[in-house]
């Protein structure tokens, strides 16, 4: 996680991944503006860029090629990524509300999520049409009709597939010409007909392409003709039922596929809040791209509608708008003047034809080939480049690190200023490092631990010690981890350290009973550590919470780093003097013929090494926090009902370390197959790149405990036997007899991954217990 240069003064949060805060994203990374934390709350980690996306639909790009990463782009920005969706703003709290996470405070905010498809307006479109809008959940729908359509019978005429696309716009029709070229590719590569498909566009206009010179519509309408789409103008959709649409005249069109390409509109959420909107759900703006209600909110791309400077939608003036949306946000921030903004009246559009040809469209200007398309392809390149492969030449993190500290500009009142001064004055040590008594309060007070009636005297009791009583009957099961933060969002740490720090009680075979916090945060205004150590609590008490793990207490300083650690306290069945129960799963339990089975996929080490070196694609970082952020609870519990003798959980030792000590005192041997370990996605690939833990040096030292260890060092996989894990899975040894059905319980219950990765072997005559296969070969 990258900490700032300076204490943090003020929050601009962007909610949205759209091409103008992308823009903001880049200036921001260049010049970074010292105080001032830049967070950008997005639903999806990857956005696509829109002059792409016809592109990609007709098979000329891959997915990458016409996405941006924005997390990856966060971290080269040393913004904090927070996945989730924004679904409302708290105007008096000045905060943005979430869908699945704490309110996000701001300073200053901006709103660049695109427009919102207006399918309730016509009746069945929402639940029979595909809609193209919003473009980053297109993806998904746009794969879904691909499979469709080249594997389903259609509804009316067997032996052709009538696709329906509504919307007579430039995107609408790029769109449709798109869909045609990659449909049909798709039918011949299977030895098809293409003439299988039928494609037909509707229009409630009485020309296509009406904001474009005469010359292009006559160009796409030839182009349209020759392709044998049929065109229905001045056809007014007014309602959609599976299989069918009508038209205002009252006439049904067959249609197996509806694609929906009007226009859209604002999202519905912002209905709900103070910002002044236009007919179309649209937030009005001034020429500074602020709020007209709320000069402390800015919007831009489609989701904005400049007052003074109506304009169509279109993707030129959000990525126009990424540099002037930076400086005034910047401005606002500092207390300098803000500058206006005023789009062009005439932009140049660059509109595929689906086969690698373009028509470029300014004014009267109209120009048609190959050659556009290949002009075309240029610019939107060059564009992602910025984006995508320049950041792949670039530093570790961005280049202002390191350097000595620039004063802040940020204008801060008198009260504000003795706490910035403070925070970059020489620190305290001992007991002065401590956060202060009424910020630690405000933060931990609307927190609600798991209620245990064994507490006595717990986490909001103004005493200086929890009092916890032991149950009869029970023994204690006693565990503490901490580690600092490896990624940028303190909530979702939070989760991570919690489910890490239960993972050794869940292991044994206990059940938690009461946890005990240390952190450490960075220093900074008191309203930011407030919210920082709210937001890091906030998550791991959810996780503590539904694990029946109190929180009763801990203890909260001031350091250079985001850290967190728990000290657990678990509960199980009483054993006679002295002795273990049988309940409690311990390392030294592993019996000759049992089956190994590992409930995650392991690759953490190797892919955050890698996010820190922005040489991890977001979409991986997403899928292994998804991994860390499952608790290891119910895994535990199915592994007990199937018969399990030993278990630990994977942390810092990596799988070989924790096999290791498992065979040591069990007095047998193991064998692993590495083509059945679960990975995560993308370790290979970062392992290949040679981008590695720093705890892995340590780690393999413990090759020596593998048989004929040369013979696998150049395998794949073989470096992540060593991969340190965080929050990793249970490895536990099963009756072989009962593996098959512990293994289709852990699928059931959520553990999609888990896996049967080894067997346990009598102690033989070689002195490594360890012996590798590959079941793939």
């Amino acid at each position: 996680m990258q900490q700032p240069d300076s204490p943090v003064l003020r929050d601009i949060v962007l909610v949205g991944g759209g091409h103008s805060h992308v823009g903001v994203l880049k200036r921001f990374a260049m010049r970074p503006e010292p105080g001032v934390r830049l967070t950008l709350i997005c639903r999806d980690t990857h956005t696509p860029y829109s002059g792409m996306l016809p592109g990609y639909v007709a098979g000329h790009y891959t997915y990458d090629q016409v996405h941006i990463d924005l997390r990856r782009l966060a971290q080269y920005a040393g913004a904090r990524f927070f996945s989730d969706e924004a679904l409302g703003i708290d105007h008096d709290a000045r905060t943005v509300l979430c869908r699945s996470r704490p309110p996000v405070p701001f300073d200053q905010l901006s709103i660049n999520i695109g427009s919102t498809p207006r399918v309730d307006a016509v009746r069945g479109a929402g639940e029979h049409a595909v809609p193209v809008k919003p473009i980053h959940q297109f993806n998904d729908r746009w794969q879904a009709l691909i499979e469709r359509l080249t594997h389903h019978h259609p509804r009316h005429h067997p032996g052709r597939t009538r696709v329906a696309v509504v919307g007579g716009g430039a995107g609408g029709v790029e769109l449709l010409l798109a869909m045609q070229t990659r449909l049909r590719g798709e039918l011949a590569r299977q030895g098809r007909d293409p003439d299988e498909l039928v494609f037909a566009l509707y229009t409630r206009g009485s020309q296509i392409l009406p904001t474009h010179n005469a010359r292009v519509r006559e160009h796409f309408q030839r182009t349209l003709t020759e392709r044998r789409v049929e065109l229905h103008t001045a056809t007014e959709v007014v309602a959609v039922e599976a299989g069918r649409l009508q038209s205002a005249s009252g006439d049904w069109h067959n249609a197996d596929e509806i694609v929906w390409v009007t226009n859209a509109g604002g999202a519905a959420w912002l209905r709900e809040t103070r910002l002044v909107l236009d007919d179309d759900g649209f937030i009005q703006v001034g020429d500074t791209l602020q709020s007209l209600s709320d000069p402390g909110i800015f919007a831009a791309g489609d989701i904005a509608s400049q007052v003074n400077h109506s304009r169509e939608k279109a993707g030129v003036f959000a990525v126009r708008q990424g540099r002037p949306l930076a400086d005034n946000l910047r401005a606002a921030i500092t207390g300098r003047p803000l500058r206006p903004y005023r789009p062009q009246r005439r932009w140049l559009a660059l509109i595929s034809t689906g086969d690698q040809s373009a028509v470029a469209s300014r004014g009267d200007l109209y120009l048609a080939g190959d050659w556009v398309w290949r002009w075309k392809d240029w610019i939107d390149r060059r564009f992602m480049a910025r984006f995508t492969t320049q950041l792949n030449d670039l530093l570790p993190m961005p280049a202002h690190q390191g350097k000595t500290a620039k004063p802040s500009r940020v204008a801060l009142d008198e009260e504000e200023s003795a706490q910035a001064i403070s925070a970059i004055a020489m620190r305290c040590g001992g007991c002065g490092a401590k956060v202060g008594a009424s910020v630690l309060s405000r933060a931990l007070s609307t927190l609600e631990p798991f209620p245990r009636e064994e507490i006595l005297v717990g986490l909001h009791a103004p005493d200086d010690a929890a009092v916890v009583r032991v149950p009869p009957g029970k023994d204690m099961v006693h565990t503490v981890d901490f580690f600092r933060a490896f990624i940028d969002d303190p909530y979702v740490f939070g989760k991570v350290a919690a489910n890490h720090a239960l993972g050794d009680i869940f292991a044994m075979g206990a059940e938690a009973q009461t946890a005990t916090a240390v952190a450490t945060v960075p220093q900074g205004l008191e309203a930011k550590v407030e919210d920082t150590v709210y937001q890091m609590m906030r998550g791991a008490l959810e996780v503590l919470n539904e694990a029946g793990c109190s929180l009763v207490g801990g203890h909260t300083g001031e350091g250079q780093e985001l850290a967190l650690g728990f000290a657990v306290n678990g509960l199980i069945d009483a054993g006679g003097d002295s002795a273990l129960t049988d309940s409690i799963l311990t390392k030294g339990g592993l019996r000759p013929g049992q089956a190994l089975i590992l409930t995650k996929p392991i690759g953490t080490g190797t892919l955050f090494a890698a996010h820190a070196r922005l040489g991890a694609k977001g979409r991986w970082i997403d899928a292994a926090l998804t991994h860390m952020c499952q608790s290891n609870r119910q895994g535990a519990a199915c592994l007990r009902e199937h018969g399990a003798t030993a278990c630990t959980d994977l942390t810092g030792f990596g799988l070989l370390g924790h096999l290791v000590e498992m065979t040591r005192p069990s007095g047998v041997d193991a064998e692993l197959d590495l083509a059945a370990l679960p990975l995560l996605d993308g370790a290979e690939e970062t392992v290949a790149a040679g981008i590695l833990s720093s705890l892995q040096p340590a780690n393999v030292r413990l090759r020596r405990a593998i048989h004929d260890q040369a013979a696998w060092v150049d395998h794949p996989r073989y470096p992540l036997l060593f991969d340190p894990q965080t929050a990793g899975g249970l490895l536990a040894s099963v009756p072989a007899e009962r593996a098959a059905a512990c293994l289709s319980a852990l699928h059931a219950l959520g553990y999609g991954q888990a896996a049967i990765i080894g067997q346990v072997h009598a102690s033989g005559e070689a002195l490594e217990p360890i012996r590798l296969t590959d079941g793939s070969r």
